[in-house]
């Protein structure tokens, strides 16, 4: 009902005489579901998005669940755990940002609204990341404990694909509050995705729910649906392993025109 608020609003306070403009600014009270930590203390929730394969639009799911919880009032950051394919600066439109430090800590980019830090910031653009298992642990360690990130809501953390180092130092080093498992509907990426999903049981981190990207096209000129990759295979996994179906992701130019162009 947020739309009818802010019509009713508008409307009751431009009648008081000498208002020409009304300006709403949202907030919200968001309650913590995460145990008391001294690793990111002012961090009411942290999620983590990950996938049982890449390609799948973890990344895209990130940016759309960070941003969304960010329109609706929220404070959030987007940590970008994806250290040997991180592309959330790029989504965000902050590729050419340097990191600056206060009181010995990174100060991450605000990217409209979204508090963001990437291990992009700090290579070269086209370095390969040759790395052992323990240097991406101290990535995620560095971006927990060496970054001012404040009081936040929400923490979406965009996982590196698979069931790997990164989910299993970030699992231990902080309560989280749940993960999202993102899928596409084939069978070969439901596998993948299932595994992913018992990974998370088995770090004793709830799983939120599943996320269908990918799911259908729908022709903008005649409205024909095609399912390119089938569909429904993932609410039919979620509800096999118990987890909730959060919903399904069509294929749409938009998102990636947007997400290549850093407007989320």
């Amino acid at each position: 009902i947020k739309d009818q608020i802010i019509g009713d609003v508008e409307r009751a306070v431009k009648r008081i005489p000498g208002v020409e403009v009304v300006e709403l600014e949202w907030s919200a009270k968001v309650r913590s579901s995460r145990a008391a930590s001294n690793q990111l203390p002012g961090v009411k929730n942290v999620i983590a998005v990950g996938a049982g394969k890449g390609g799948v639009g973890k990344s895209t799911a990130s940016v759309l669940l960070a941003y969304g919880l960010h329109r609706s009032g929220a404070k959030v950051g987007l940590m970008d755990a994806d250290v040997y394919g991180p592309s959330i600066p790029t989504m965000t439109g902050f590729e050419g940002s340097r990191l600056e430090m206060h009181d010995n800590l990174l100060i991450p980019p605000n990217a409209g609204g979204v508090k963001i830090m990437s291990i992009w910031f700090m290579v070269e653009r086209d370095k390969p990341l040759v790395w052992r298992g323990p240097m991406t642990h101290g990535v995620v360690k560095q971006f927990i404990e060496n970054v001012d990130w404040g009081d936040l809501d929400y923490m979406i953390v965009d996982l590196p694909p698979g069931t790997g180092d990164v989910s299993l130092s970030l699992s231990q080093m902080v309560p989280l509050t749940g993960a999202v498992v993102v899928c596409t509907p084939q069978d070969v990426a439901l596998i993948d995705a299932r595994r992913a999903v018992r990974m998370f049981e088995q770090l004793k981190v709830p799983c939120l729910g599943m996320i269908e990207n990918m799911s259908y096209y729908l022709c903008p000129k005649c409205g024909h649906r095609d399912e390119l990759f089938d569909h429904g295979g993932a609410k039919t996994a979620a509800k096999e392993m118990g987890v909730p179906f959060l919903g399904d992701i069509p294929l749409n130019v938009k998102i990636r025109v947007f997400g290549d162009r850093g407007a989320p």
